[in-house]
């Protein structure tokens, strides 16, 4: 698994406790995963960076992906999943840098191994449709 996988593993998690535990701040929980998480300071500041920008940008990325759930609140949706999407939503908004299918098939793979049988699709079938601000999109590799 690569350092960047890692990383937004982490960052779920990270967001993952943030959302079920309101009474610890952001702040309070990076200190407590810095403690308590034994990882490399490169795998930590990239899903340090990652939980910073969705906690930054959480109104608009809640209203992307809330514009694109056909019948689903933003309360009803797994925790898992909604955070999985908020990560990758927050890549493909505002991280140029990351192209949009690296961001998608990540989440699809997060989702595979913390999400349900049907988070997979149901993180797919949303991300595709978020316009993505990558500055240059990796070409499509004829077959």
């Amino acid at each position: 698994m690569g350092l960047r996988r890692e990383s937004r593993e982490l960052a779920l998690q990270m967001l993952y406790a943030l959302d079920s535990n309101a009474s610890v701040g952001p702040r309070e929980m990076l200190q407590m995963f810095r403690e308590e998480q034994p990882v490399s300071d490169r795998l930590r500041l990239f899903a340090e960076e990652l939980v910073q920008g969705v906690l930054e940008h959480r109104p608009a990325i809640d209203a992307a992906i809330k514009a694109r759930s056909k019948n689903w609140s933003l309360s009803r949706m797994p925790k898992v999943d909604l955070n999985i999407m908020r990560l990758a939503t927050y890549e493909l908004m505002f991280r140029g840098d990351i192209p949009k299918k690296v961001s998608i098939n990540e989440a699809i793979e997060i989702a595979r191994r913390f999400g349900d049988k049907d988070s997979p699709a149901f993180v797919n079938g949303i991300l595709d449709e978020i316009p993505s601000c990558a500055k240059a999109e990796e070409p499509d590799r004829e077959q």
